[in-house]
């Protein structure tokens, strides 16, 4: 009994960090559903956002490429990826994204792409 005690003790911090661990975004079931609700309607072969800078968010590897300019997501970094801060409206807010007059994602969404990018942006 006094082992098993001991063991649960020393095992208790362990079980704490696991369970604090935030769970990982998916790239398929949390981030492209809130791209293709926001983003493809112009970054998208021949749409607006496209044929201004080259964007296409067809897929998660022409989202990783980025525009004609660079790269706009930094994997693990989403304070200085481009994307969060046209979405977020820092770059300059005359550049906030969505650019037209179409929904803007909510807090707790742009919260889920900024989470997802500072594990890795994964195409996960």
């Amino acid at each position: 009994m006094k082992h098993l005690a001991r063991a649960l003790v020393l095992a208790a911090p362990a079980v704490f960090l696991l369970g604090c661990g935030e769970q990982p975004v998916s790239y398929q079931k949390q981030v492209r559903p809130l791209l293709d609700k926001y983003c493809v309607r112009c970054h998208t072969t021949g749409g607006e956002g496209f044929q201004k800078s080259g964007f296409s968010m067809d897929s998660y590897d022409a989202l990783m490429e980025g525009t004609q300019y660079g790269a706009v997501v930094k994997p693990g970094d989403s304070f200085t990826s481009a994307f969060v801060m046209l979405v977020e409206g820092r770059a300059d807010p005359s550049l906030r994204m969505p650019h037209d007059q179409g929904e803007s994602p909510t807090p707790e969404e742009v919260e889920v792409i900024k989470l997802w990018i500072d594990q890795g942006a994964k195409n996960n």
